[in-house]
């Protein structure tokens, strides 16, 4: 199918020849003759897509079948939730509207001053894009009119509901007339956009590409394991060296992280630069601008600051910290492999994050292939993360997804547990020790040591101390009868057992019952812990 196929006018076809685009993406091939046809659409696409075309070809194809705009309102209001994706949007707008006679454009963004905006909004304006917190400051001052909106478009509508926008969505929805026709695209359509979209919309017709997670044939992924921070820093040091890579960005979970890692690669002689949230425009614009040029080679970010960045130049993207949602990563490494380019992400993860890595690799439908680096080996081996769960069992038979137990033995009374030893608790075991009234306990060769350190003692009411030297796997470790004293036991022994600190002991309220290793102020814990070990 080709644009011409979709019913677009001719100014328009000629602007986008001019772009270099050729045939329609399936976003904009599903969307715009709907969109065209007047519904209110609901879409689902990944990044990357296309689908800025997607909604604004139909909105200015509007525009231009419509009497000049003489009065001061906006005709197509636009929602971001980023400043670079506004500027994005009105760069994609200004290109594909070249020939449109007269069309106007504004950004309306925090960071950027109020003036030069105030200006712009006095005059004739056609489309407007705008941050929703911006946009509700003008509003509230009376500055915009969006009483003559035609077309609304929600862009990355879960992000904004994600960063806390959604009542200064409402708010300029019902400022708009209620005739609109509303286009809204989000990663997902379910949850909180369903509810959304049932406020604002008119019988909206639904639309889902199924590339939505799809495995991304053109950027080849990697994942490397790290045994803490700085093992990955010097991976990552490493992977930036690469002779193949033309520019890279690298995704923090902090903005303090991508300041502290940017200046970290600075001083590693990288040409590195950070953008966050915290910097203003004028920083923002600067860094953005120095990655147009090629001057800075690795730009250090956070998620919401990269959405939409769109650098052609970005061979690699790298996943110095994971992001907290699976969705993120879709995002992230669409950074690279722009415009069909071939590109590389790389997700650096510590062992403690591999359910993390897991969520990632269930959501994308594929594994994540690990990779080695010879000289930079993780300590632990590492293990695959990503199963097909279709056809496995519950938890119900001894672990996660249906694996067995530990060692793949049942580790209950009277059944081997680890080499066949008893768990400390079976009442098989228990059954053959002594309790106490003077009955034996278990036998302490002479002058061993206890598990505070002192040498093993008869006991009152004729038992004796328990044996707390034993050796396992070349280690002392407490034995499998050993009472689960505390540093604090340990303290009593030394003080004669009269309570922390030389202090008494306050008497206890059980009349007759024998308190564990006759000690009258054992913990309720210890001796609830140890069920079925008395006499009576």
């Amino acid at each position: 199918m080709s644009f011409e196929n979709l019913g677009l006018a001719p100014n328009l076809l000629s602007a986008i020849q001019k772009t270099g685009f050729t045939d329609p993406t399936s976003v904009q091939a599903a969307a715009i003759p709907k969109a065209l046809a007047g519904h209110d659409l609901m879409v689902s696409s990944q990044t990357g897509s296309g689908k800025t075309a997607a909604f604004m070809l139909p909105a200015l194809q509007r525009i231009a079948g419509m009497p000049a705009n003489k009065g001061a309102g906006v005709q197509v209001l636009v929602l971001t939730p980023t400043r670079e994706l506004a500027m994005q949007v009105a760069d994609a707008t200004r290109d594909y509207g070249a020939h449109i006679a007269g069309l106007r454009t504004a950004v309306m963004v925090g960071g950027m001053p109020y003036g030069a905006q105030i200006k712009a909004l006095s005059r004739r304006l056609d489309v407007l894009v705008a941050t929703p917190g911006r946009l509700i400051d003008h509003l509230q001052a009376r500055r915009v009119n969006l009483s003559t909106v035609h077309t609304l478009v929600l862009d990355e509508a879960d992000r904004m509901l994600d960063m806390g926008f959604i009542e200064d969505i409402e708010n300029i929805v019902a400022r708009t007339p209620a005739s609109r026709q509303t286009l809204l695209f989000s990663a997902t359509l379910d949850g909180t956009i369903a509810k959304l979209a049932g406020k604002m919309m008119r019988d909206p017709q639904r639309i889902e590409i199924s590339g939505q997670r799809q495995k991304h044939d053109n950027i080849t992924q990697s994942l490397l394991y790290a045994d803490d921070n700085s093992h990955k820093l010097r991976l990552l040091d490493h992977l930036l060296r690469d002779a193949n890579l033309d520019q890279a960005i690298v995704f923090t979970a902090t903005k303090r992280g991508a300041d502290d890692l940017a200046d970290r690669l600075a001083d590693n002689g990288f040409a590195a630069a950070a953008l966050h949230g915290d910097m203003n425009q004028r920083q923002r614009t600067r860094t953005l601008g120095l990655l147009q040029k090629g001057r800075v080679r690795i730009l250090v970010a956070t998620d919401v600051a990269a959405r939409g960045i769109d650098v052609q130049g970005i061979s690699h993207a790298f996943n110095f910290d994971l992001p907290m949602q699976a969705e993120d990563y879709v995002h992230r490494i669409g950074r690279t492999g722009r415009a069909g380019r071939h590109g590389q992400a790389y997700t650096l993860a510590t062992h403690a994050e591999r359910h993390k890595v897991r969520r990632i690799e269930h959501f994308i439908g594929q594994p994540i292939p690990a990779e080695v680096i010879a000289g930079l080996e993780p300590t632990r081996s590492v293990r695959p993360t990503y199963t097909d769960r279709k056809g496995k069992g519950g938890r119900g038979k001894g672990g996660f997804g249906g694996k067995p137990g530990a060692g793949g033995k049942q580790a209950y009374a009277g059944k081997p547990a680890w080499g066949g030893k008893s768990r400390a608790g079976d009442k098989a075991e228990y059954s053959d020790r002594a309790g106490f009234a003077g009955k034996p306990g278990v036998s302490v060769k002479p002058g061993t040591l206890g598990k505070a350190g002192h040498a093993a003692k008869s006991d009152f009411s004729g038992k004796r101390g328990v044996d707390g030297g034993m050796e396992r796997d070349g280690r002392r470790s407490r034995p499998e009868h050993a009472g689960k004293k505390s540093a604090a036991y340990g303290r009593r022994d030394q003080e004669g057992r009269s309570g922390f600190a030389g202090k008494p002991e306050r008497p206890s309220t059980r009349a007759t019952r024998p308190s564990f290793g006759s000690r009258s102020g054992a913990s309720r814990r210890d001796t609830g812990s140890r069920r079925g070990s008395y006499a009576g």
